[in-house]
Order: structure tokens, then sequence, then C-alpha cells
């Protein structure tokens, strides 16, 4: 989608978020013995909370990111790593 809708100035990005804290979130990974494999994979040892999915979010929607197209950007703490 990238080359195809470029020439045209839409730009197309990804977020690619690994778990995030959403009350669903919560629930399905509050179970230490869940999660501490995860995490334990994730260099910051912790997962997003949803205000940090939507700066990235933000920041690809504004004029800042004029020139990012064609990019997925993980937000993983580090775990793609």
């Amino acid at each position: 989608m990238a080359l195809e809708l470029g020439p045209y100035n839409i730009r197309v990005n990804s977020v690619q978020p690994t778990v995030v804290m959403t009350q669903m979130g919560r629930t399905g990974w509050s179970d230490p013995a869940k999660a501490g494999p995860m995490l334990a994979k994730t260099p910051l040892g912790r997962f997003a909370e949803p205000e940090e999915v939507l700066e990235v979010i933000l920041f690809l929607a504004g004029s800042k990111s004029s020139m990012v197209h064609g990019v997925h950007i993980p937000v993983d703490g580090g775990r793609l790593i």
C-alpha cells in the first residue's frame, strides 16, 4: 500500500503493540505465571500502557512525521530485539 499510495501523498504506516494494559490486557495478563515469561523477554520489563501506544499514533498522524512512510513501528518495550 505504501508503494501504491505514496505517489498520492498518502502515507501508510502501522503501529504494532504487544500487550497493552487496557482493562482486557490487565485481566488477561495479571497472572504472573502467564506474564512472567513474556516480560522476561522484554528488555523494558513491562507491558505498554494505552497512552504509550496513543503517543506513537499521534506522532504518525502529525506533521512531525511527514517523511515517515512505509514503516512498522513496534511498541513492545524492545521485545523484538
